[in-house]
């Protein structure tokens, strides 16, 4: 007996919309602000399964913090978050602007990225250790790193710190908790797990927080990270920033549509939950608790903030020509520092004339940076770094053939 089959297809996953379409996000769940459960520190990994299908939120539409997720933090530590939100916006303006004139060849915004990195890093303490991506400079600038350090890595000048090895925006500090930033995307989770298994073999108390976006969840890096941290359950939290979008593909292409990224630590035993990463308030309360469990010993915890990229994926992209221009302003979540904002306002703590106040003060600063770092150089004009420094801090004793290269450029 023969049987016919049907010819086989493959599925290729798409955006929901593309441009020229009325932007659409109804197939996003989002819980109301204040609804998801707060489970204890040490809880298990299976007992925590429906956070990972879940959006903790706090700051619910009339800018009141409310549920059992609100963070216990006073006026003046949101003044600095919204400070260091509006500074790290700023300060992408300004560097996108540089790029423009021609004064480096790249940059990478994170617009309406801003809660995540600004909230995340007032949770960890001196001597943690972040591996972050090329849009976690918030991380640097909620802690107030000289602008001008990250500038003149951006113009690649003469007091560039690295040189001119890197690519602009792939900063380095190791003062500030900040590992080098690797283009090659998903090999920074490997570190963050095994420096955080350094750390414990060391019986340190230092933590490890490791970043990658949702599209290079699909980099096998990714997932040889989780099955160390699952197996050795060393101190390190492994922050998946999901923004809708990789340089041009929906998230669904990393595989989004079946499933949420924070699920995807099940498999491996590891507790997640997914957070509100535009909600200043969700984001600094989720990272109490992930860097808690660290601390405390408990292991690895994978947390998916949902978030939005508002700009382009870098100054080269142009996103009008794979989604809708209207996009970014139908997304459900909003603007993290208007919410904050309009937070502070309900508290009585701040106000719009205040708030342009501080705006105008910020670009002030952020501009004086940018003249300061411009003194030292830019990629076509003034000092820039030696060609002979591409042949320094590679090998202790530099091979002869280095010698003979170095010799023949005459440097």
């Amino acid at each position: 007996m023969t049987t016919e089959w049907q010819s086989l297809s493959l599925h290729v996953p798409g955006p929901p919309v593309r441009p020229g379409d009325r932007p659409d996000f109804s197939q996003m769940q989002i819980p109301r602000a204040g609804e998801v459960r707060r489970p204890p520190v040490d809880v298990a990994a299976s007992d925590i399964h429906d956070l990972a299908y879940s959006v903790v939120r706090v700051l619910n539409r009339q800018g009141e913090a409310v549920g059992p997720w609100v963070p216990a933090l006073d006026v003046d530590a949101l003044k600095l978050g919204l400070r260091a939100m509006m500074k790290t916006r700023a300060f992408d303006v300004r560097m996108m602007m540089a790029q423009r004139q021609g004064k480096t060849s790249f940059y990478m915004q994170c617009t309406g990225e801003e809660a995540i990195a600004c909230g995340f890093q007032t949770a960890l303490g001196t001597g943690d250790m972040n591996f972050p991506t090329y849009r976690q400079q918030g991380l640097l600038i909620a802690q107030d790193w000289p602008l001008v350090d990250l500038m003149n890595q951006i113009f690649s000048n003469q007091a560039d710190r690295l040189r001119g090895r890197q690519l602009p925006v792939l900063y380095s500090a190791r003062e500030a908790g900040f590992f080098s930033v690797s283009g090659n995307l998903g090999t920074q989770y490997v570190q963050a797990v095994g420096w955080a298994m350094a750390s414990a073999i060391r019986g340190d108390t230092r933590v490890a927080a490791g970043w990658i976006g949702e599209g290079s969840t699909a980099e096998s890096d990714f997932h040889s990270a989780l099955v160390f941290a699952s197996v050795y359950r060393p101190p390190v939290i492994l922050n998946v920033v999901n923004n809708q979008w990789a340089i041009s593909s929906n998230q669904a292409v990393a595989g989004g549509e079946s499933a949420t990224f924070a699920a995807r630590a099940h498999g491996y035993g590891i507790p997640s939950l997914r957070a509100d990463g535009n909600d200043y308030l969700a984001v600094r309360a989720v990272a109490d608790w992930a860097v808690e469990r660290a601390r405390r010993n408990l292991g690895p915890t994978l947390i998916e903030w949902v978030t939005y990229r508002v700009g382009p994926h870098s100054s080269s992209d142009d996103p009008s020509r794979y989604r809708p221009k209207e996009e970014s302003d139908a997304w459900p979540l909003g603007d993290p520092i208007e919410r904050l904002k309009k937070h502070l306002i309900v508290l009585g703590a701040w106000s719009e004339e205040r708030h342009t106040q501080l705006q105008a003060e910020i670009e002030d600063e952020v501009l004086a940076a940018a003249r300061e770092a411009e003194r030292h150089g830019t990629l076509h004009d003034g000092p820039r770094p030696s060609a002979a420094d591409m042949f320094r801090g590679v090998y202790k004793d530099m091979p002869r053939h280095l010698r003979e290269q170095r010799q023949e450029m005459g440097v």
